[in-house]
């Protein structure tokens, strides 16, 4: 297998094991999943909002999750853990799956829209965008955008900090479908830059280290010029000469 065939395949894999866990821990607050291949095995790591439904009554649901990754997706010795979402507004998934829950209520779609931005906005993100697609009002689709906040589009900030997530609902009309993209607070830009008053204590004992040799060789440089000073002595017998030669001159007169 060529390494382009391999990697289609794994990304393939990855989103048919995002779905089905989608379906399964849909009660649990299901916010995603990364997997990491180990040489025991396959490390799976699940983040929902309620990590108590996901592992059971004595572990009952999280034995079963593994038997059926190892049946349905031939995943090789799947050691599961489970890790909460300590704050539920800067998941993407989890957003994007508050709306579409609200819009199967039958909450209207821009009431849903501006009450998840600013959930999101009010827990501190640096910025969000919301876009809700489908058949919203009329027969013909359309799409509406709710933006707020810093929000890049393109550079290494928006490939490596921000979170997406897409979700899609049923309705009467049809399908409808939930984008959600945020840049979590501690991300970090180029353009913006910090002004550090101190210095940190590496770079002190560096400094400090390096400042040493020069004081000893400052406290040498006194003892071998010491010789520079005995010309000022000779210089006087010069000027008594001349106050000789003046008188003499004086006295020929």
């Amino acid at each position: 297998m060529s390494i382009v065939k391999r990697f289609i395949t794994e990304s393939i894999k990855k989103t048919e094991i995002d779905e089905f866990l989608q379906r399964k821990l849909e009660r649990a607050g299901y916010g995603g999943v990364t997997i990491s291949k180990t040489p025991l095995g396959t490390h799976v790591v699940i983040y929902a909002m309620r990590p108590g439904l996901v592992i059971g009554r004595g572990g009952e649901t999280i034995k079963d999750l593994a038997t059926s990754l190892e049946e349905n997706f031939k995943i090789t010795n799947p050691q599961i853990s489970v890790s909460e979402i300590e704050v539920p507004e800067f998941n993407a998934y989890v957003v994007a799956s508050r709306i579409a829950s609200a819009l199967q209520r039958g909450v209207h779609f821009r009431r849903a829209g501006f009450w998840a931005l600013n959930q999101v906005m009010d827990a501190g993100a640096l910025g969000a965008e919301i876009v809700i697609s489908g058949k919203l009002r009329t027969e013909r689709a359309r799409f509406e955008k709710f933006r707020a906040g810093y929000f890049p589009r393109c550079g290494e900030p928006a490939l490596k900090y921000m979170k997406k997530a897409e979700v899609h609902v049923q309705l009467k009309p049809g399908i409808i479908g939930v984008r959600v993209k945020i840049m979590p607070p501690d991300a970090q830009f180029p353009d913006k830059i910090q002004i550090i008053s101190e210095l940190p204590p590496e770079e002190k004992t560096e400094e400090t280290t390096a400042e040493a040799p020069q004081k000893q060789k400052a406290a040498e440089q006194p003892e071998t010029e010491q010789s520079p000073i005995e010309p000022e002595t000779e210089e006087q017998p010069v000027e008594q000469e001349t106050s000789e030669t003046g008188e003499s001159e004086e006295a020929k007169e």
